[in-house]
């Protein structure tokens, strides 16, 4: 049976966008090894609420690392510190017995905070909408050896697909950079023949919208493949800008 142990934890409280924000702390004396960090975040929020007090606020859908919904810096570290690891998946047993572990939300202005460890990123989804897609009509699906793709365009496209949009990469970038989430969703479909009749229109479109959601440009330090829960590489972001520079210099859609 797994022992208990004690957990404090130091977290970024903010009413809203508008309120001042400050640092509090909490003790959870029960914490079990075995628990995730979000399931830490609940026993945590059932003490509060039994002392009548505001739960913390924080983002989480599936639990699973697919669905990218929860974005914590924990530590300094978008995730946490286990690599290629979304935070529902981080673990108490990573942790000792009285450490404290300072929580806070992506920092970045175009993803505006709305209330304690909650952030505004659909920034992500009006980049999407700019061109992450195929255009194609729907109907039955294709045999599947129509279209004959290669084996390693086929499983670049994979890689840069397996993107799930958590923000993790922005919050990790010394410049507020969307480059990477971005690069992988051009990439996907740059390797893809299904991509290449929207390949110019979809790069320039996407990388217009990002700039005009506010966020910073990239200068390769890296640090967002360094902390993707998925691993993708900062190679997309060379695919990305071969691409958006071909469709600038053809000066056509």
């Amino acid at each position: 049976m797994a022992h208990s142990m004690r957990i404090n934890l130091k977290i970024w409280r903010q009413a809203g966008p508008d309120a001042p924000g400050r640092f509090e702390t909490y003790a959870v004396e029960e914490a079990n090894p075995h628990m995730s960090f979000l399931e830490l975040l609940d026993v945590l929020n059932e003490q509060l609420i039994k002392e009548g007090k505001e739960p913390v606020e924080f983002d989480h859908d599936c639990r699973e690392g697919i669905c990218g919904s929860c974005g914590l810096v924990v530590n300094g570290v978008a995730h946490g510190p286990q690599k290629r690891t979304a935070v529902c998946q981080l673990h108490m047993r990573h942790y000792g017995d009285g450490d404290t572990i300072v929580v806070e939300p992506w920092r970045a202005t175009a993803f505006p905070l709305i209330r304690d460890l909650v952030v505004d990123r659909s920034a992500f989804d009006r980049i999407m909408a700019a061109g992450g897609y195929v255009s194609v009509s729907t109907g039955n699906a294709p045999d599947a050896n129509a279209v004959l793709i290669s084996k390693v365009d086929a499983e670049l496209a994979m890689d840069y697909a397996s993107c799930i949009g958590c923000g993790a990469s922005v919050a990790a970038c010394p410049n507020a950079s969307a480059s990477l989430f971005t690069a992988a969703k051009v990439a996907q479909f740059a390797h893809l023949p299904q991509g290449h009749p929207e390949r110019r229109r979809r790069v320039r479109s996407m990388v217009e919208t990002m700039e005009a959601e506010g966020f910073g440009d990239c200068s390769n330090h890296a640090e967002c493949e360094a902390v993707c829960p998925k691993g993708i590489s900062i190679s997309a972001i060379a695919t990305m800008r071969r691409e958006y520079m071909k469709a600038v210099l053809s000066g056509s859609d």
